[in-house]
């Protein structure tokens, strides 16, 4: 997948102001507050300023819409985890996000983890709260470019006590080297494709 076009749309807390759902599936990105969620979105976007990155974890408060291609948005959503806030902030975070994971847009969430890191319960109950409410994902491993080949395959051996997945079901990308972009956007396209199948089906 090419992308020629990527844009900021705009951010929301409430379902009542997300942007009207375009034709194709949405792909909305969650993760721990320091996952490098915002440099992945401009990764894959080749847009190094369209999500905003910050050395403080937890930048993204609100639910931000990016449309891509004018075909579907990229949905950058609020982390968890880290970030250095109130514990009434963290709470207002996390009922922003679940509105979003709860709607009825059609919608795949990318659950980003970083591979040098063994799943939080955080992170274990992102996964368990998609799985149960038949939500698809898909799991992206980031920070790529901090291991060696061998010590990938190890720490993946250690994650998998904790995460049930097979090495060739999840995304691997480092944000630093762009490694993995091509996959992620052969996967995308691919989601979209089929998307479009069902819909000239019916």
């Amino acid at each position: 997948m090419k992308i020629k076009q990527a844009d900021f749309v705009k951010s929301a807390v409430y379902e009542k102001d997300y942007p009207e759902q375009l034709k194709n599936m949405e792909l909305a990105f969650v993760g721990r507050s320091n996952v490098g969620k915002s440099s992945l979105i401009n990764s894959i976007t080749g847009r190094k300023k369209l999500a905003k990155t910050s050395k403080t974890p937890g930048r993204t408060q609100l639910i931000n819409f990016f449309s891509v291609n004018k075909e579907f948005y990229i949905v950058d959503l609020p982390g968890y985890g880290f970030a250095k806030v109130p514990k009434e902030m963290k709470v207002e975070w996390g009922k922003t996000m679940d509105r979003y994971i709860a709607s009825s847009r059609n919608k795949l969430v990318f659950v980003l983890l970083d591979i040098r890191r063994i799943p939080s319960q955080e992170d274990i109950d992102m996964l368990v709260y998609l799985d149960h409410h038949d939500i698809p994902f898909k799991i992206i491993f980031t920070k790529m470019d901090k291991v060696s080949n061998n010590e990938k395959f190890k720490l993946l051996k250690d994650i998998k006590k904790k995460v049930e997945f097979h090495n060739d079901d999840v995304l691997f990308h480092s944000s630093l080297t762009d490694k993995g972009k091509d996959d992620i956007l052969a996967f995308i396209e691919s989601l979209i494709t089929t998307e479009e199948k069902k819909e000239e089906e019916i």
